[in-house]
């Protein structure tokens, strides 16, 4: 096998890693967030606009994190900086 090929699953397979555990960890920070807002709804129906703007908010947040998992996937996958240094060789 040479070092092209090498290059290209070691891409893809670490792509795929980025990916499958850095949206564990949003996933669940989503749902938690959710959850413990439609609660603090529940006990101050008042205040469901400003939680409501305050979860949305902490939600882009916490996708943030999981946006730059995919964003370091797609470099792996299409702008590897590994594919040059090789086929310089």
């Amino acid at each position: 096998m040479d070092s092209i090929s090498l290059i290209g699953m070691a891409s893809v397979i670490t792509a795929g890693l980025t990916v499958a555990i850095g949206s564990i960890g949003p996933s669940l920070g989503e749902g938690r967030s959710v959850a413990q807002a439609l609660s603090s709804i529940a006990q101050q129906p008042d205040e469901t606009n400003n939680i409501t703007r305050t979860l949305f908010v902490g939600l882009a947040m916490i996708e943030s994190t999981a946006i730059y998992c995919f964003v370091v996937a797609m470099i792996l996958i299409f702008a590897n900086p590994f594919w040059d240094h090789v086929i310089a060789k």
